[in-house]
């Protein structure tokens, strides 16, 4: 499910913050105003760039894109992936440098949100103030999951423990369809996430195929037995922080 005509490009991030606590109507009128403007990016381009200095924080609104960081042989780790409602460098209003890079996956259709604009909501609005800040914190969970998969899981409950993970952040914005969702990942990007060889990724594909656990065709994955999926990857969701509650 991509963004609806009539949507408004904050919507996805309200959506978002409302997995983990109400927001009163001000607070989303505030969301809303706080896109500047909408920008596009093909597949393969930097919505960010390493070195750069922004000056404003980039909403992703559609499509997919990865942080990664690039190796002088030209290879290249990566080491995040965002889907439509992640600010894909909210920290760079503190940082002010980037250390990495964020490249589109797919077609990225993105909103700038103003460092200043940023400020004026940490200052005025602190329970919004701790929402982008547990989106960071969020970011940093999901980094940890993957430390722990690539240094002590098997291949197979790597990939799997990445598609129960994905299955669930989109499902929290509305960008499921039953048990299947869109994943535009080429298997030399999966190599590039999982730390694998290409030939790896598909041999471990091929194994998740012939256990009945996924069908994966056409950039669409289809989970056929979450249950069994789960329990391959080790996949506990406390991670994700779902739940929603007062912050």
């Amino acid at each position: 499910m991509q963004t609806k005509a009539g949507d408004h490009p904050g919507d996805v991030l309200i959506r978002k913050l409302e997995q983990r606590d109400r927001l009163s109507e001000e607070e989303k009128s505030v969301l809303a105003r706080a896109v500047a403007r909408i920008r596009e990016f093909a597949v393969d381009e930097d919505l960010v760039r390493e070195g750069e200095r922004p000056t404003e924080s980039t909403l992703l609104i559609d499509g997919f894109a990865a942080r990664y960081k690039g190796l002088a042989d030209g290879r290249r780790q990566i080491t995040a992936i965002h889907v439509a409602g992640d600010f894909v460098d909210l920290h760079s209003f503190l940082l002010h440098r980037m250390d990495h890079g964020v490249v589109a996956l797919s077609p990225c259709r993105t909103g700038a949100v103003p460092h200043e604009t940023l400020r004026e909501i940490t200052e005025r609005y602190p329970h919004l103030a701790r929402l982008l800040w547990l989106n960071t914190l969020i970011d940093g969970a999901i980094h940890r999951e993957w430390l722990v998969a690539m240094g002590r899981r098997p291949a197979v409950s790597q990939m799997a423990h990445l598609i129960c993970e994905l299955f669930l952040r989109l499902r929290a914005i509305g960008r499921t369809e039953g048990g299947s969702f869109r994943l535009p990942l080429t298997q030399a990007e999966l190599g590039d996430t999982l730390g694998l060889s290409t030939v790896h990724v598909n041999r471990t594909l091929q194994e998740l195929r012939a256990a009945g656990l996924v069908t994966w065709r056409d950039q669409i994955v289809t989970i056929n037995d979450w249950d069994g999926l789960a329990a391959m990857a080790e996949f506990d969701p406390s991670f994700l922080y779902l739940e929603s509650e007062p912050r």
